[in-house]
C-alpha cells in the first residue's frame, strides 16, 4: 500500500514539474522582443504616483526633466509635476 502512495507522489511531482517547464518555455516565447526594436505593447508600468500596473500603451506619457514617466491619467501625472516642483 505505501507503494501506490510513494507512485502516486513521484507522479504527482513529475506532473508539476513538467507543467511548469511548459508553462516557462511559453513564457519566454511571449516576452521576446519585436524584430523592429519597438517596445511591446502589453508591457507593463507602473504609475510612479498610485503604483498601480498599467499597459504601456495605454499609459499617459510625460517627459519631465528630461526622465520619461508613465503614469494612468493625466491627474497623477498632474499630482507628480506638483510633488517635484514642491
Amino acid at each position: 500500500m505505501y507503494r501506490f502512495f510513494l507512485i502516486l507522489a513521484l507522479l504527482i511531482i513529475l506532473y508539476y514539474l513538467i507543467r511548469r517547464a511548459i508553462r516557462k518555455t511559453g513564457q519566454e516565447g511571449a516576452l521576446e522582443k519585436p524584430k523592429d526594436g519597438g517596445a511591446l505593447g502589453n508591457h507593463m508600468v507602473q504609475d510612479p504616483v498610485c503604483r498601480v500596473f498599467i499597459p504601456r500603451d495605454h499609459a499617459v506619457k510625460e517627459s519631465i526633466g528630461g526622465q520619461t514617466y508613465f503614469f494612468c491619467s493625466r491627474g497623477c501625472a498632474t499630482a507628480f509635476e506638483k510633488q517635484l516642483s514642491a
